[in-house]
């Protein structure tokens, strides 16, 4: 009986360990990351600097259920749907969150 529970762990040991690693090192990470993404896209309001998925930096000017308004330059206003910010830069408490070191540089030349 002994020798059947040793070939049973010896033949489903290795895929029951994988299965854990998946889990530990893969999908939870990526499900709290998502919580962190759905949190930030469920906290924008008006007058949040944000980055869009494509890399588009903008002012919120408003929002109405999903769909964004977007300033990104004078007079120019994108409407986006709320799943196409990437980040939020006004928040910019945690590392990911962080703006990019260019950003300030390229803003302080669009004033001039």
């Amino acid at each position: 009986m002994s020798e059947g529970i040793i070939a049973l762990v010896s033949a489903y040991g290795p895929l029951v360990a994988m299965v854990i690693a998946f889990y530990f090192f893969l999908y939870r990470p990526q499900r709290e990351e998502q919580r962190r993404r759905d949190d930030m896209l469920a906290t924008l309001h008006k007058g949040n600097k944000v980055v869009t998925v494509g890399g588009i930096y903008g002012e919120i000017l408003e929002i109405k259920n999903n769909v964004i308004d977007l300033k990104i330059a004078d007079k120019v206003v994108v409407k986006l749907t709320r799943s196409a910010i990437s980040r939020n830069i006004t928040q910019g408490k945690s590392p990911q969150m962080e703006p990019e070191k260019d950003y300030p540089d390229e803003e302080k030349k669009q004033d001039e």
